[in-house]
């Protein structure tokens, strides 16, 4: 398992990378504060939510779901998708298949100084363009806004 890493305001404990299924998949463990929501977005590869703790809504292609612990979330690739922590924090892991997010992740991400939340209020903060470079290696595509 890789170091704990700090991820666009998201701590990310790497279980499994890519590398090491020879690209099949990748596992992680993210942590999310109340609020955390990306934009719409789709990516090529599919990805598995699975609610640890917390209260989390997932838009999926037009179809709003909340998920509690034990629920799980599928986006496919290429399908619009997005979601929002609605609980003070949320706890899930996830999949991705075949891997290529995780890259996505290592590419924004900075290593922790604590394996846990909140990253630094002063911390370092991405740049929208090395933003916009990420995820066009990436192939993701920013559909709309977050959930509000």
């Amino acid at each position: 398992m890789s170091d704990p890493l700090w991820f666009l305001g998201t701590l990310v404990l790497p279980k499994v990378w890519g590398e090491q299924t020879d690209g099949r998949f990748a596992l992680w463990e993210a942590v999310f504060p109340h609020g955390s929501a990306p934009p719409v977005h789709t990516h090529p590869q599919d990805e598995t939510n699975y609610v640890l703790e917390g209260r989390v809504t997932f838009w999926l292609d037009g179809e709003t779901r909340v998920c509690e612990p034990g629920d799980a979330a599928v986006a496919l690739g290429g399908t619009p998708h997005a979601f929002r922590v609605d609980s003070d924090t949320a706890r899930m892991l996830l999949v991705s298949t075949p891997a290529g997010i995780d890259d996505f992740i290592r590419d924004l991400a900075e290593p922790a100084a604590w394996p846990w939340l909140p990253p630094p209020p002063d911390g370092p903060r991405v740049s929208q363009e090395r933003l916009e470079a990420v995820f066009r290696k990436h192939e993701i595509e920013i559909l709309g806004p977050p959930l509000s």
